[in-house]
């Protein structure tokens, strides 16, 4: 992997492509993220890039972060998180990630915290489903039968059953980037991307694999 940034997400909205198509997108507020720490082999056993993303108080900043950012150099950030680049080397402290890292027609994985639904029967939360809703039903929205009275007398693991739906983490691979606007570091991707607006996204160049 030779690209990444972190972005935001701003909402989605559509757009005319070349061809007079309308595409639905995601608009993503992407950088500029800047380097915090080069890891090296050497040093840390590894290679990575670590980031910083939107600027924080100080007033909110713990006095380890506080050290580490101003050993650094640079301003106080809300987020941190490390790249593994193949080219890490090629980074400096200081040096800013921009959403022109990306180009129109990239193929990127985004990665984020889809929204919480809270508790949630089978229905919604598996897409199984209903039983007869006349009076004289006893069925109506249960998830159905958990298992036999005698062998194996238990529920299996992984059966469907109401409980805590969203607030994951999720990844959609190999979305397109339609448009990059360099001037307002905005990445419009093509189709949905996982989470609420202002969330923190993740997006990778997605790596083919050889098989």
């Amino acid at each position: 992997m030779k690209k990444a940034i972190l972005a935001t997400k701003v909402g989605m909205t559509q757009i005319f492509n070349e061809n007079g198509a309308l595409v639905p997108v995601t608009v993503l507020q992407a950088g500029p993220c800047v380097v915090t720490q080069v890891k090296t082999a050497e040093n840390d056993g590894y290679k990575a890039v670590q980031v910083g993303f939107v600027d924080k108080r100080e007033k909110l900043v713990n006095k380890p972060q506080k050290g580490h950012f101003d050993k650094a150099g640079v301003s106080y950030k809300r987020y941190v998180r490390e790249f593994k680049f193949e080219n890490a080397e090629e980074y400096s402290v200081k040096d800013e990630i921009k959403a022109d890292i990306f180009a129109a027609g990239d193929k990127i994985d985004a990665t984020a915290i889809s929204k919480g639904k809270g508790f949630q029967g089978a229905i919604k939360r598996y897409g199984q489903h209903r039983g007869p809703m006349a009076h004289g039903s006893k069925f109506h929205r249960h998830q159905g039968s958990n298992g036999s009275a005698t062998t194996p007398g238990r529920v299996f693991k992984g059966k469907g059953m109401p409980g805590h739906m969203g607030n994951k983490q999720i990844t959609v691979q190999n979305l397109e980037v339609v448009k990059v606007d360099t001037d307002n570091n905005l990445i419009l991707v093509k189709g949905a991307v996982p989470g609420p607006k202002k969330s923190l996204v993740t997006i990778r160049e997605t790596v083919k694999v050889e098989r």
